[in-house]
């Protein structure tokens, strides 16, 4: 059985669900994965060690828990300001201000991503879920830029989906380096990435385009 399967037949209320993910979330930015312990977790979130272990069974379960919900609230932020795009330019610049903050706000996003990868060698369960949770990802993503292309906001050389991977692998490139180097200002990096090719073939080519997811 999955991940996400197993996690579904156990459902938590909405409240408790989200003090675990959120208390799971800032254990890993102040301890990293492996100091985040139900132990801690639990009394952070106010609920009782033996409710993580009904609910998530393991600590990498409740990883790609925290993951998931993450993901899908930060692609749905990116949905308005890709609506209202009027130009390439207004695309790259949702998905670099999207990048952006998720570096400088909420770094441990990325943390997460890192650790679930790591954890993903060791564990089929959890690398194939983290896989899934990528593809919905980047078929959601292409399907808006499908829709600016429609409306000829931008025109894609490449199939949209293959675009979406090159820009998410970039983002999580130039995340990682920010990361590690925190005192580092990345802004003439961010400024350079964007300038790299002229603004009609940025999207079309691949170049750049900042995300992640949120970046994205």
């Amino acid at each position: 059985m999955s991940i996400e399967a197993a996690t579904k037949e156990r459902e938590l209320s909405g409240e408790k669900a989200q003090r675990i993910v959120n208390a799971m979330r800032e254990s890993v930015a102040k301890r990293g994965a492996a100091g985040s312990t139900f132990e801690h977790v639990a009394r952070e979130a106010g609920v009782s060690r033996g409710l993580l272990h009904y609910y998530f069974g393991t600590k990498e379960r409740l990883l790609v828990e925290v993951v998931r919900r993450d993901a899908e609230i930060r692609v749905a932020r990116l949905d308005e300001p890709l609506a209202k795009a009027e130009s390439v330019d207004d695309v790259i610049d949702v998905l670099v201000a999207s990048l952006t903050d998720l570096i400088e706000n909420e770094p441990a996003f990325f943390l997460l991503l890192y650790e679930l990868f790591s954890a993903g060698r060791r564990n089929p369960d959890i690398q194939r879920e983290v896989g899934q949770l990528f593809d919905r990802t980047r078929s959601h993503v292409a399907e808006v830029l499908e829709a600016k292309e429609r409306e000829e906001v931008l025109s894609l050389r490449h199939d949209a989906e293959a675009i979406v991977a090159y820009l998410f692998a970039v983002g999580d490139g130039f995340a990682l380096q920010a990361l590690s180097d925190p005192d580092r200002d990345i802004s003439p990096h961010r400024r350079c990435g964007v300038g790299a090719l002229p603004a009609g073939q940025r999207v079309a080519d691949g170049a750049f385009l900042g995300h992640r997811l949120k970046k994205r």
